[in-house]
């Protein structure tokens, strides 16, 4: 039971249904109920406390509800639909589905009681499935919210899918492409003279201002003129993910591009500054045209923040200017190998003078 847990400690029986974990000195509670074995830590590395807490986990165990045993995963399933229904749509059709695959894929089938489920099975059954960091985390936690829901009508004990016995994927790193910023002009200019494209123009300065201004498409499309404030020398975004607004210079290399706009306009303060609210289409034919990597929209924000990276901006600024509320924390999670590449450039700095 030692080896299972970690290799760094082992189990030591201090008292009955009482273990002490040698490597922490975390108490827990080891016993049979129903013939399942049942661990629980007492989160506690005072004996005295521990035995308090193994008191109460005891009376909680004889405390099923009446019949518990004959519950299915099954009912389970159909019972956690029921709390689900006042969700978004969204959300209840994607609970459904899941739902539905594990009344359909259960290892032995969903009829089980939902007292005999065990850790194993849970893993086996997420292991039948091929998918990435992001559905194992929705398949899971849709699992681990059925069986709370039995835990807390006292149907279960524990629950068999908790953090410590089943862990999610690891998030997934994948391979994003970024322009230099010599592409991304060339990008610009390409889209601008196409001629025949009646779009052609409005497509060329939505672009420009995504690589520019570091912003996301959503926030361009929505961007009004009352937002650019000319004088503070700052422009007002809305982050539609988070519902939230923020604040960001009127950048040197953007005020130029913003003018000229403005002077092609009426500029009423309620109007929006561009035409289209999406140049993806636009994007992908120059990319083509030009021999270049099929670089997204968001390829544009990630070039910008390359590019200030690359000119020695840190990243608590950065995120400021991404409306980001935790510090700079994701910007170096995401960028870190640039900012230890611009460290490095930057030691050479602290060479001693030769003579």
């Amino acid at each position: 039971m030692g080896a299972a847990h970690a290799q760094k400690g082992s189990f030591e029986k201090v008292g009955e249904c009482l273990y002490r974990y040698s490597s922490n000195g975390i108490y827990y509670a080891v016993m049979r109920h129903s013939g399942k074995l049942i661990r629980r830590s007492l989160e506690t590395s005072d004996k005295a406390h521990a035995k308090r807490k193994l008191a109460e986990f005891k009376r909680d165990v004889g405390r099923t509800a009446p019949g518990a045993g004959r519950v299915t995963l099954l009912a389970l399933c159909d019972r956690y639909l029921t709390t689900c229904s006042n969700q978004a749509a969204k959300t209840v059709r994607r609970k459904q589905d899941i739902v539905q695959k594990i009344k359909d894929d259960w290892p032995g089938g969903a009829e089980v009681a939902a007292a005999k489920v065990k850790p194993s099975e849970v893993a086996a059954w997420l292991s039948s499935y091929t998918f990435g960091w992001a559905s194992q985390h929705l398949y899971l936690e849709c699992l681990r919210a059925i069986f709370d829901l039995a835990v807390a009508d006292k149907v279960i004990i524990e629950n068999p899918a908790r953090a410590d016995t089943i862990k999610r994927k690891k998030k997934e790193r994948p391979i994003r492409l970024t322009p230099t910023f010599e592409e991304f002009e060339r990008i610009v200019v390409d889209i601008r003279n196409q001629q025949f494209n009646a779009e052609a123009k409005n497509s060329a300065d939505f672009v420009q201002y995504l690589g520019l201004a570091g912003q996301g498409q959503a926030e361009a499309g929505a961007l009004l003129w009352r937002d650019i404030d000319w004088k503070g020398e700052s422009v007002t975004s809305f982050r539609h993910k988070t519902r939230s607004r923020f604040f960001f210079p009127l950048y040197p290399q953007l005020r130029p591009l913003l003018e000229r706009l403005k002077s092609e306009c009426e500029g009423k303060q309620d109007q929006v500054v561009f035409g289209i609210k999406d140049a993806k289409k636009a994007l992908a034919a120059a990319c083509k045209r030009l021999g270049l990597p099929a670089y997204s929209q968001r390829a544009l924000r990630r070039m910008f923040v390359t590019r200030a990276i690359q000119k020695g901006v840190d990243a608590k600024t950065i995120a400021e200017w991404q409306g980001h509320q935790d510090g700079g924390k994701l910007i170096f999670d995401t960028y870190s190998h640039l900012f230890a590449a611009h460290s490095n450039k930057m030691a050479e700095k602290m060479r001693n003078d030769i003579n």
